[in-house]
């Protein structure tokens, strides 16, 4: 790992204190995740879209953008050290997504039913809910795995 990229180490839950340095990360990645996929909402179909597919209208510099989005989450992610075989399943969804959104027509209609974020997401929410357990910073219940299927 380069010695620029910094890391956010994770800190174990020790008593009552307890960092909330992932959950802000993680709360980061939720909403910018978010934006780009799942911001708005069309009224009479209940479709979901965010800024992806409109950055998308924009040729060459839209898709530049999105993937460029995109790909400060893949580095966020390895941030948080997740596996290099998550990051590279992170990767191939931004590439397929990138890949699809620069056909013409074909990539607009793919923004609407493949959205690489919020699958990256899914996948960075599931390995760090078996990895490091979270506990809300405002006071919440602790977080993990097991919670999370109740």
């Amino acid at each position: 790992m380069s010695p620029r990229l910094r890391s956010y180490a994770p800190v174990l839950a020790t008593g009552a204190g307890f960092s909330d340095r992932h959950w802000r990360v993680r709360r980061r990645l939720e909403r910018v995740s978010g934006l780009l996929d799942n911001a708005f909402r069309l009224p009479l179909l209940g479709w979901r879209f965010g800024l992806d597919p409109l950055l998308n209208l924009i040729p060459g510099l839209g898709t530049l953008a999105s993937g460029s989005i995109s790909a400060w989450l893949i580095l966020e992610a390895a941030r948080l050290r997740v596996p290099r075989a998550l990051l590279v399943r992170m990767a191939g969804n931004v590439a397929l997504d990138t890949v699809l959104g620069a056909i013409p027509l074909v990539g607009w209609a793919a923004d609407f039913v493949f959205k690489a974020n919020d699958r990256n997401m899914r996948l960075l929410r599931r390995h760090l809910d078996g990895a490091h357990p979270f506990r809300d910073p405002r006071g919440g219940p602790l977080i993990d795995g097991t919670a999370a299927a109740l």
